[in-house]
């Protein structure tokens, strides 16, 4: 046997000692479950040790010796004792982790029988379909039994939240600060509308770049499902399966549901981007919305302390400005409280103190650069 026999037998070996303790590791988390999802766990442990025969296979055809199994990696022994005192969801993170980093192993194996490949990298989607799809997801349980709950995937509601809080504190510290200078009324006024604007259109513009990144990633992978859908329907069709036995179906009622799926491809795509990728193709989120959302909610609330410099100025501009913005710091507080179900007390009250810090520390910094100018 020469250097290159040599150094291939060792690969094998590797390879089948690898296969053999993902076997264990399979067989050890089915023994910690029931039901459907122990069978999912048995059919992957009964994949891994078709892996490892392959590789007894080409090690018995070399004429190379066939290492007896021997006991599992201490990885195994402990992921599988964790499943067992705790369950198979306390360690299912840390396998798919795994299966990800090996996903690739035979992509590039020359001796790797057909399908074997494919099958290692559908591993890790089988684990993270176990994670995910065990029960509906919180925003679907929502969904079934309260449907006046309405969630803001267009993401205008969040913009026009932050934007109206962020403008009100941002423009308040601001003009507090030149108030504390002891600026005169036109450059308070100056510095609060070049604050509206700059904010408000610094806002938008960063929540149209965020929201328009967001939904050109979400339609590439719906793209992507689209592409394996028409490329690839027995995969897709196999995905489908397991989803529904991870949530709960018999092989034969989750064969029949995805059959009926994937016999009309546009239901096809939407149900396999709902379940597996977790996105509404309806509702990807419109980037304009978010931006003029966030641009007015942001002036706003940045134009409550420079209403009083429009009028007056002096002392009394500068404590209707206070006033203003004490008002409008609990009324914002306690509304986000309300969407929340919080107390609109306590959160109005926690509006006004991170507001009232920043207004303070900037007025005072302003009165000291004042003072130190004068």
């Amino acid at each position: 046997m020469n250097q290159d026999q040599r150094g291939q037998v060792r690969r094998w070996r590797s390879l089948l000692s690898s296969e053999r303790d993902a076997a264990a590791l399979y067989a050890r988390l089915a023994a910690a479950e029931r039901g459907e999802r122990r069978k999912i766990f048995e059919e992957l442990a009964a994949i891994e040790l078709r892996h490892a025969s392959h590789w007894e296979g080409k090690l018995r055809a070399a004429g190379a010796r066939i290492p007896r199994p021997g006991r599992p990696s201490l990885r195994t022994r402990l992921i599988g004792l964790t499943a067992r005192r705790f369950s198979t969801a306390a360690v299912l993170p840390l396998i798919e982790c795994g299966e990800r980093a090996d996903a690739g192993i035979y992509d590039d194996e020359p001796d790797a029988a057909p399908g074997m490949a494919a099958e290692e990298r559908r591993h890790a989607r089988t684990i993270g379909k176990l994670m995910d799809g065990a029960r509906p997801s919180p925003q679907q349980q929502i969904a079934r039994r309260e449907p006046w709950h309405h969630t803001d995937r267009s993401g205008s509601l969040r913009a026009g939240v932050f934007g109206i809080s962020d403008g009100l504190v941002s423009n308040t510290a601001l003009v507090m600060g030149f108030a504390g200078s002891g600026s005169s009324r036109s450059a308070i006024l100056l510095a609060g509308i070049a604050g509206l604007l700059a904010g408000a259109f610094s806002m938008a513009a960063g929540e149209y770049v965020s929201m328009s990144s967001q939904r050109e990633r979400y339609q590439r992978e719906i793209a992507l499902e689209a592409q394996e859908v028409a490329e690839k329907p027995e995969e897709e069709r196999a995905e489908l399966v397991l989803l529904y036995r991870a949530k709960g179906l018999d092989r034969a009622d989750a064969e029949r549901l995805a059959d009926r799926i994937m016999a009309n491809p546009e239901v096809a795509l939407d149900t396999l981007a709902r379940e597996e990728l977790g996105l509404d193709p309806d509702e990807l989120g419109s980037s304009w919305s978010a931006a003029i959302s966030s641009l007015l909610a942001f002036a706003v609330g940045a134009f409550v302390v420079v209403l009083p410099y429009l009028i007056t100025g002096g002392t009394a501009a500068l404590l209707a400005a206070i006033g203003l913005a004490v008002v409008a710091l609990f009324t914002v507080g306690a509304g986000i409280g309300i969407l929340n179900g919080r107390s609109a007390l306590r959160s109005g009250v926690r509006q006004i103190t991170a507001g009232g810090l920043a207004a303070a520390v900037t007025f005072g910094v302003g009165h000291l650069i004042g003072t130190a100018v004068s």
